[in-house]
């Protein structure tokens, strides 16, 4: 099969298009036929050589792909050839075919095309096990998400409004928080020329944010502890600003706040907080609502696999609003 390669570590010229040898149907796994993957910000980290995969995990990037089943392997039911899917991968989503675990599998939802469809399962299931399932967002608290124009950014935002949360973002320009706005957002913080602890804390009345979901770390550690409401709990989710800071650990007690990291790539398949038991939640949880229009992807551009090093420069730009899609090339 053909599948986007790394040269070596480095910028995004160092991806090609290439035959790679084909993934093998493993007990408990089926084989996709992919018709669209995702540019996820680790895919960027992982061509630099700062992200490896978990052991076992496909070399070739990629965290999620929809497409139609095309072999299902021994001990999986509930699935058919020919079943349209999405699904949560641990890597191997740039390529024609990936073999994919059946936990972490999603049917299509209906009224959302096929192709379309990949964009949903990473910002989905990270959106839902962290602001959720771990931070227990409720209706009637405040919401801080960093990054509101991005992928995980535009479903952080629906999803918290759904839930009843009154939600805040920031994001780099007007456009953006445009958009943000027409997704849910009630606070809109420009990050360039805005202090967002200042402007949330205003427009809560000194309250802050219960739950804040950070994509930039170290830079904003501290600022983030600033604006925790008093029981707040912050989840820290990206590394984009950085790795080491400090924590004023008696703001954190006097807040009686909560400081989570976490990372969906390198849970176990199974087991309790593995991605099944998360994909699973989604399907419960989230999917009527998707298949209802309620919750929808939101898709910037779509890409042939051979023009990835182009996806990978568009994201790290930071130009882009919602996800960027790959599709196989013709």
């Amino acid at each position: 099969m053909r599948a986007v390669t790394i040269s070596s570590p480095g910028g995004p010229e160092v991806l090609g298009w290439g035959e790679v040898p084909d993934p093998v149907c493993g007990p408990g796994e089926v084989l996709v036929d992919v018709a669209a993957t995702a540019v996820n910000r680790a895919d960027t980290l992982q061509r630099q050589g700062h992200y490896p995969p978990p052991p076992g995990a496909s070399e070739v990037l990629g965290l999620e792909c929809s497409g139609v089943i095309s072999e299902v392997g021994a001990d999986v039911t509930g699935w058919s050839v020919g079943d349209e899917v999405c699904a949560l991968l641990s890597g191997g989503g740039y390529a024609e075919r990936v073999a994919v675990p059946a936990g972490q599998l999603l049917p299509r939802p209906a009224g959302v095309e096929l192709a379309t469809a990949a964009a949903l399962p990473e910002v989905v299931c990270t959106v839902w096990s962290n602001v959720f399932m771990l931070a227990g967002l409720r209706a009637g608290e405040v919401f801080l998400v960093h990054g509101g124009s991005s992928g995980i950014g535009t479903m952080a935002i629906q999803l918290a409004a759904r839930a009843g949360a009154r939600v805040a973002t920031t994001a780099g320009s007007a456009e953006k928080l445009a958009f943000c706005r027409e997704l849910g957002a009630d606070i809109g913080v420009d990050h360039r020329e805005q202090d967002f602890v200042e402007v949330v804390r205003e427009a809560t009345d000194g309250h802050g944010a219960d739950v804040v979901l950070d994509i930039i770390g170290a830079k904003y550690l501290a600022r983030n502890l600033d604006v925790l409401a008093t029981g707040g709990r912050l989840v820290g989710i990206g590394m984009q600003g950085g790795t080491k800071a400090e924590i004023d650990l008696g703001k954190l007690m006097r807040k009686r706040g909560s400081v989570h990291a976490t990372t969906l790539r390198s849970r176990p398949a199974t087991g309790p907080g593995g991605k099944a038991e998360i994909v699973a939640a989604v399907r419960h949880d989230v999917w009527p609502d998707v298949e209802r229009g309620v919750v929808r992807p939101i898709v910037d551009r779509r890409l042939p696999m051979s023009r990835a090093g182009e996806a990978h420069a568009l994201l790290e730009s930071s130009t882009h609003i919602g996800k960027v899609l790959l599709v196989p090339d013709a």
